[in-house]
């Protein structure tokens, strides 16, 4: 990659703080209107992840979320680099199970953000290695949100992956207002709570919230 183009993603990714992932199986006002009330928010990344719906229905969906987006947010497809390229997305995330990110770079090009979902700090140096954007780091805690999860790995993690890699960490998994604060002191760069913002009665002011912690946390560090 060029370093301009690198450049680019790094200062992108340096701006996110909370990190909105879609759910519509929780959702109370469904996709979009939690993505609009979001960015409206201040949210600067947004993770489309659907598991239930056609390609079709994905396509014309994720078009929506990207005109959302745009200009405001970083928009990234879960999984499904061929609705991203479909839709011209900014990137994807992707787990340790999906396509190698090695052939994920290959079909998007150097200019496209990919997240890696990683557990530890092994898979983190080789999500680096590979060239990765950024990691996922979870499950931090136990969480219902995502089935095949697994036992959650602890703030002990987090600061190990901080140790040995450059790139932003966005932690996930079990994650709300009551523990979010002690997240961030143990290094993670953004973090994801699902659950406690997508089934909320007020998405967007449940996101400012986050923004604002997140915010805080990151001004505190530079002191």
């Amino acid at each position: 990659m060029n370093q301009k183009g690198f450049n680019r993603k790094s200062s992108l990714l340096k701006e996110i703080d909370f990190y909105l992932v879609t759910d519509s199986g929780l959702s109370k006002k469904g996709t979009l209107s939690d993505v609009r009330e979001a960015v409206e928010a201040g949210c600067r990344i947004v993770q489309y992840r659907e598991k239930d719906k056609s390609t079709k229905e994905m396509v014309d969906e994720a078009s929506e979320i990207k005109s959302i987006c745009s200009g405001r947010a970083i928009f990234l497809v879960n999984d499904r680099i061929d609705v991203a390229l479909a839709i011209d997305a900014d990137g994807v995330h992707i787990g340790q199970d999906d396509m190698p990110i090695e052939m994920a770079r290959k079909l998007l090009g150097e200019g496209k953000i990919i997240g890696l979902s990683v557990c530890d700090r092994e898979e983190a140096i080789r999500a680096e290695r590979a060239g990765a954007d950024y990691v996922g780091l979870g499950p931090i805690f136990n969480t219902a949100t995502k089935k095949d999860a697994g036992d959650g790995i602890g703030l002990h993690e987090i600061r190990e992956v901080k140790k040995v890699i450059k790139i932003p960490v966005v932690a996930i998994g079990g994650i709300n207002k009551k523990n979010s604060d002690i997240i961030l002191q143990s290094g993670a760069d953004s973090l994801v709570a699902i659950s406690a913002v997508v089934c909320s009665d007020d998405v967007k002011t449940e996101t400012k919230y986050f923004i604002d912690l997140i915010q805080r946390s990151k001004k505190h560090k530079k002191k």
